[in-house]
């Protein structure tokens, strides 16, 4: 293939890769609209994002197996069509279920498209560095649709509504098909032999259970009896996709794989990595508008620091990424995500000061930037070539995990210092049963910050402590959360410099 050729073929991969990952945070900031216009309930809000997550996580295996098989090519475009139609039924949604549903349809299609981006770029670079390079584009690609999603999507809701964001959706899909259609090649493996039929079933089933219990439990409570109930149906459907693989003559995925240790690393890196930017992302944020009063504005500029050093490494490590190197990338990576993410909590221990915070979250992203890359290479390089859409979409199925088991567990702890911790500081300050819930109402929505003064005027001192104990427990759960991605991204460290660094193919 010709280098122009390639060019065109990097760009709309990478463009498909983009509308998939945009849709990943895009969404967020259409929640409170939604809720006002549609009536929805916060259990309703919150599948209005596990939706999309549940099937984009669970179904990524299943299409990139099926896409290794029939066709990379066919499996995209019909993945983008399907997101097209979902979107449109997300803008024209007259209710939450139907909003619901049409969140699933798209996150269906995302899943469909998703492991393409990643296994047909083993086959365009076949050559290590130059697929570094291209991988570097991705990775980049990525970090940026992370970034840009909630900018994008505040902008869209201010011109027409919520429903915008869907019509945007709609229309940058189609025009992703037209593309794809005219501009990618075919690429499959019909040598690999029939699709494993069962394990199609019981491993998406599994993992979806396995979501649905920790999306649910952060609202109904891990002890309740169904939550218990999901976790147990999601261990034995994981035993039950184990037996099934070893088993099958054409599994969906080849168990054999997580002997090679630098494959099964990346997968711990995939999600500890994705788990960890996601921790930052939304906790952090959440912390400096409800606690800290912050505009938009301000900390969009925060976050920019973070997002514009981890696209530059992204791209960096892409260019000087050798399979020599892949083991001192990674640990460096994941240990200076580590000490950006405990620099950033330390940062906010205080008076925080805008720029403080933008240089430690300007480390983690040079951190983050150093990994992604080197992960998704090691995927794709440690599996034979007819196998590259199973290793993209484990690769991807643990991005998904690392999201959605971030926003999920960590929002747990997070509640559990608002409802527990901050609950036993108000009764030790005397304050009433009726009035803790109103206190604490008002930190997790935003109605403490900058509205202090006149009830201190009214009421005296009092206020003043339960503001700070208020905040106290905010910054708490917050530093549960970061607390848990360091050490995450410790782990990361030491899994890269445990593994060897030359790749080699697992049988």
């Amino acid at each position: 293939m010709e280098r122009s050729q390639q060019r065109w073929v990097l760009a709309v991969l990478c463009g498909v890769l983009f509308l998939t990952f945009l849709d990943t945070t895009i969404v967020a900031v259409a929640l409170a609209p939604i809720q006002s216009h549609l009536h929805a309930g916060v259990d309703e809000l919150q599948w209005v994002i596990g939706g999309y997550a549940v099937a984009f996580a669970a179904l990524m295996l299943v299409f990139g197996a099926i896409g290794d098989r029939y066709g990379r090519r066919k499996m995209m475009l019909a993945g983008l069509m399907l997101f097209v139609a979902g979107s449109i039924v997300a803008a024209l949604s007259p209710s939450p279920l139907v909003l619901i549903i049409a969140r699933v349809i798209m996150g269906i299609g995302a899943a469909a498209s998703e492991p393409g981006t990643l296994s047909m770029l083993r086959h365009l670079y076949p050559e290590e560095t130059s697929r570094a390079k291209a991988l570097g584009t991705w990775a980049a690609v990525a970090s940026f649709a992370l970034a840009i999603g909630p900018v994008l999507g505040g902008i869209l809701v201010g011109l027409d509504g919520w429903p915008t964001i869907f019509w945007f959706n709609a229309v940058a899909g189609a025009i992703a098909v037209g593309f794809a259609f005219r501009v990618l090649p075919e690429s499959s493996d019909r040598g690999v032999g029939a699709i494993d039929k069962l394990g199609s079933i019981v491993g998406p089933v599994a993992l979806a259970v396995l979501v649905v219990g920790i999306v649910e439990g952060e609202l109904k409570g891990y002890g309740a009896p169904i939550i218990i109930a999901c976790f147990v149906v999601a261990f034995a459907g994981a035993l039950g996709f184990a037996w099934t693989e070893h088993r099958a003559r054409n599994p969906l995925f080849r168990l054999g794989f997580l002997r090679n240790i630098p494959f099964s690393g990346a997968l711990v890196l995939a999600f500890s990595v994705y788990f960890a930017i996601f921790a930052i992302f939304f906790f952090v944020a959440l912390y400096l508008e409800v606690v800290k009063g912050d505009s938009a504005y301000l900390i969009a500029g925060v976050f920019a620091a973070m997002m514009v050093t981890m696209i530059l490494a992204s791209l960096a490590s892409g260019r000087w990424l050798r399979g020599t190197n892949v083991r001192v990338f990674t640990g460096l990576g994941a240990f200076l995500a580590a000490i950006g993410i405990a620099l950033s909590d330390y940062a906010l221990s205080g008076p925080t000061h805008p720029l403080l915070l933008a240089i430690t979250l300007a480390i983690a992203g040079i951190g983050f930037g150093f990994v992604v890359v080197p992960v998704t290479s090691i995927a794709l390089s440690t599996v034979p070539p007819e196998h590259s859409g199973m290793a993209a979409a484990a690769t991807n199925t643990m991005r998904a995990l690392g999201i959605t088991m971030s926003v999920a567990i960590l929002g747990s702890f997070l509640n559990g210092e608002l409802t527990g911790g901050l609950s036993a500081k108000l009764a030790r300050l005397g304050v009433p049963p009726v009035f803790r819930q109103v206190v604490i109402n008002a930190v997790e929505t935003g109605g403490v910050a900058g509205h202090t003064g006149g009830a201190a005027n009214t009421y005296g001192p009092i206020v003043d402590r339960v503001i700070n104990a208020a905040y106290s427990s905010f910054h708490a759960g917050l530093t549960e959360s970061l607390v848990v991605a360091t050490a995450l991204m410790v782990l990361g460290g030491v899994i890269s410099l445990l593994t060897r660094s030359r790749h080699t193919q697992a049988p």
